[in-house]
């Protein structure tokens, strides 16, 4: 995605940020949607990965994904492959990479771009995304004023959550 699709594409749900938060068969036909309409092809694999990053309320990291896919293929899937197709998922906002654990989780609303804060529980491991753009503001205003561009603001709070405290 180009630096100009990726600004029209924030500032159109910017205006309009009455993005649908989509689940279960909604968000996989959202998000074969987003990555056709991002110029990449949505294989059967790509899908398998997708829909086993999904399915999960937790985030996932690659091998735990390739032994799910793999499970359901009834074939060694290989990690690397996993890792080279959560790449694509990222960049095309399909998947969000949770830095601190090296694991993924669905973005689920793929057609919009936010700035992206999870809040993870230290005990259970649950990741919470949020998306406000107000809260990163200063941050990606920082990161202009030092020169960057093509700012993808990702903050990560960890703590306790309500059901685990």
């Amino acid at each position: 995605m180009s630096k100009h699709d990726h600004d029209a594409l924030h500032d159109h749900c910017e205006a309009a940020h009455g993005h649908n938060e989509h689940s279960g068969e909604s968000l996989i036909k959202a998000a074969h949607r987003a990555l056709v309409d991002a110029g990449e092809q949505w294989t059967d694999m790509r899908a398998d990965v997708f829909a086993a990053l999904a399915e999960r309320d937790r985030p996932a990291s690659a091998y735990d994904l390739a032994e799910s896919v793999s499970a359901a293929r009834a074939r060694r899937v290989a990690p690397n492959s996993v890792y080279r197709i959560l790449d694509v998922f990222v960049r095309t906002n399909l998947a969000r990479r949770v830095e601190s654990a090296n694991a993924y989780i669905a973005n689920s609303h793929p057609g919009c771009l936010h700035d992206c804060i999870f809040l993870i529980c230290d005990s259970c491991g649950q990741a919470v995304h949020i998306d406000d753009d107000k809260l990163t503001g200063a941050l990606v205003a920082a990161a202009k004023g030092a020169g960057f561009a093509d700012i993808r603001p990702v903050v990560e709070l960890r703590g306790i959550c309500a059901q685990c405290s």
